[in-house]
């Protein structure tokens, strides 16, 4: 019930639900679209402010969600200039995770967290929805391993062939941590949520069935029962697991109700392994918005034309890098609205 363009926990009416109705699996007018990556990756202004600021006192990222959690857990996280989130003392032996804090209490940590989204969706007023993010627990396990990025993960996969035991009760820890952190964001004001498993590709089918897919699964489980046992309306729940090409169809039936696509996916062909009881997300490739803004147009009209018209929230295949022109942004968003709609006329 809306009260004087209010909702019932007291936030602006949303005047916009084409997003939260594509999730759903409902027909649209529209095909909606949205970019990953907040500002702070890539328009100018927020890069200009982040230079002189803590980062975590400014814009966050998606991926910066993995930081945070990790955080909370009592990791010690630091900023290295253009390298980005660095962890000096990464868990080495079983013994470090004993450090750890307990899951518990990630939700109280990271409160300021949630006091963010709570002002960040009075402050939409009601324009779009707002979206939730939590890197999931394989993709969290391989930073507080290798310390940061890496391009191999050799030491997070040396623990999963030599720790077996000790992996999946880090990855237990980190799911106990992400289902209240999720939970948090939709009490404080989120109306979706996306788990991202940035690293997918690096373990391979056998591996990802073994120490992800599980705890995916588990993550969206928990979430809906924690939701419902608090009365509160179920959120769409969106998985990326990017390069994770090879377990379509197990991530289509892993309890979300849209799967993110990377650019290597063909539309078509992730169509037809995944049926049509999901929504698929994605999937131009983020370099595409480095061509002409004509250009962009015809890769996004051929896009939405493999896709179809229902069941797709448009997307980019990764996120937005920082070099890359806002105008360039803005007519990616234009196509897809303008082209999904004379899609619907044929």
């Amino acid at each position: 019930m809306e009260v004087n363009g209010f909702g019932p926990q007291g936030f602006p009416e949303l005047k916009n639900d084409t997003f939260l109705r594509a999730a759903w699996g409902e027909d649209t007018d529209y095909t909606p679209v949205w970019c990953m990556r907040q500002a702070g990756r890539y328009l100018p202004e927020f890069r200009e402010a982040r230079a002189t600021q803590d980062f975590f006192s400014t814009c966050r990222s998606p991926e910066a969600c993995c930081e945070l959690t990790l955080q909370a857990l009592g990791m010690e996280v630091t900023m290295v200039p253009g390298k980005g989130p660095s962890f000096p003392e990464p868990l080495r032996e079983e013994r470090d995770l004993e450090r750890l804090r307990d899951p518990a209490t990630v939700a109280s940590e990271l409160a300021y967290v949630f006091q963010a989204i709570t002002l960040t969706r009075q402050r939409l007023a009601g324009r779009v929805p707002l979206i939730g993010f939590a890197g999931a627990p394989w993709t969290l396990m391989t930073y507080m391993i290798e310390g940061g990025s890496s391009s191999t993960m050799a030491q997070a996969k040396r623990w999963l062939y030599q720790r077996p035991k000790a992996s999946h009760q880090l990855l237990r820890i980190l799911t106990d941590a992400l289902v209240p952190y999720l939970v948090g964001q939709v009490v404080a004001g989120a109306q979706a949520l996306q788990l991202f498993e940035s690293h997918a590709g690096h373990l391979g089918p056998q591996l990802f069935s073994k120490f992800a897919l599980p705890y995916i699964r588990e993550v969206a489980k928990r979430v809906k029962a924690r939701l419902q046992e608090a009365g509160l309306a179920p959120v769409p729940m969106i998985v990326f697991a990017k390069d994770g090409h090879f377990a379509l169809e197990e991530l289509a039936q892993a309890g979300y109700e849209v799967v993110g696509l990377d650019w290597t996916v063909t539309p078509e062909k992730a169509r037809e392994r995944v049926g049509k009881s999901v929504t698929l997300q994605g999937n131009l490739d983020p370099c595409a918005l480095y061509a002409s803004e004509e250009e962009i147009g015809r890769l996004v009209q051929q896009m939405l034309d493999d896709f179809g018209p229902q069941r797709y929230i448009a997307n980019l295949g990764h996120g937005l890098y920082p070099d890359m022109e806002p105008e360039h942004v803005g007519a990616f968003v234009d196509a897809v609205h303008k082209y999904s709609r004379a899609l619907r006329q044929k």
